[in-house]
């Protein structure tokens, strides 16, 4: 039987494990919605969306841990629309919506750069980019990939879908650096870093052509694809400690 605790034990765990304060971000890290003063179960998921909201009421959620909260940098304020929509349901079910960006994809051991690290067998050999995000290093089991469609055969299987890849024929993939989501402005640093090959979930224009300049390959894995393993792992280790229930419940997005 799940305990029952306070939702500022909650933020405060929360708080403690992820270090907010480290990092400047595009939007309030911590507790953005308030709901109820007691918590019990805990959904986790990608974005507080509508669905994602309409679930956690069906799953009796008392919080929602999300990485990809309701507000960011550059909104203009207003609650209409869908914001409108989403806000109404969570206070009319009294839902707390605790969303952490950065320093979930920072986590070295539950983020979403280090979950994805993992799931693609990839051991950390070090950091870079802004804030020291990005991670790179080589397969844990001292193999290389024979070339960058042999490393994305390994993505296709561990995120079920394929990536988007570009890449000089024939280079042996030694060293990979990645990071989730929108990160493909970190390009060029890892180029800088010395890796044969980059992995995100988002490619744009200007990539494309670097890679082919460089040799460096850019696997593109969907920015959702990519981002889907921080907040369960975290919300999951949070609520085992506090002795509360947790549920990833995963809104599939192509993006």
């Amino acid at each position: 039987m799940s305990q029952v605790i306070t939702r500022q034990t909650l933020l405060n765990a929360c708080n403690e494990l992820l270090q907010p304060m480290r990092f400047k971000d595009y939007g309030p890290n911590g507790l953005q919605v308030e709901g109820s003063d007691t918590i019990r179960h805990v959904v986790s998921g990608v974005t507080a969306s509508r669905a994602l909201i309409e679930a956690a009421i069906e799953a009796k959620a008392d919080a929602i841990f999300v990485h990809h909260g309701l507000f960011w940098r550059g909104q203009d304020g207003t609650v209409t629309g869908w914001m409108k929509q989403r806000l109404q349901l969570l206070l009319a079910h009294n839902i707390n919506v605790l969303a952490y960006h950065l320093p979930l994809d920072a986590h070295p051991g539950l983020g979403n750069n280090a979950q994805l690290g993992k799931r693609l067998g990839l051991q950390v050999q070090g950091v870079f980019g802004e804030q020291d995000l990005g991670l790179w290093g080589a397969r844990a089991d001292g193999q290389t990939f024979a070339d960058a469609h042999a490393l994305a055969d390994v993505v296709s299987q561990a995120l079920g879908r394929a990536p988007v890849v570009v890449q000089m024929p024939g280079r042996e993939i030694r060293r990979v650096a990645w990071c989730t989501g929108g990160a493909q402005s970190y390009f060029e640093a890892a180029i800088a870093a010395g890796v044969d090959a980059f992995i995100t979930g988002e490619i744009s224009e200007p990539q494309a052509h670097l890679a082919r300049e460089t040799g460096v390959a850019f696997l593109a894995c969907g920015h959702h694809a990519t981002e889907r393993y921080g907040a369960p792992a975290v919300a999951a280790h949070v609520s085992a400690q506090l002795g509360i229930t947790h549920e990833f419940i995963d809104i599939d997005n192509p993006a």
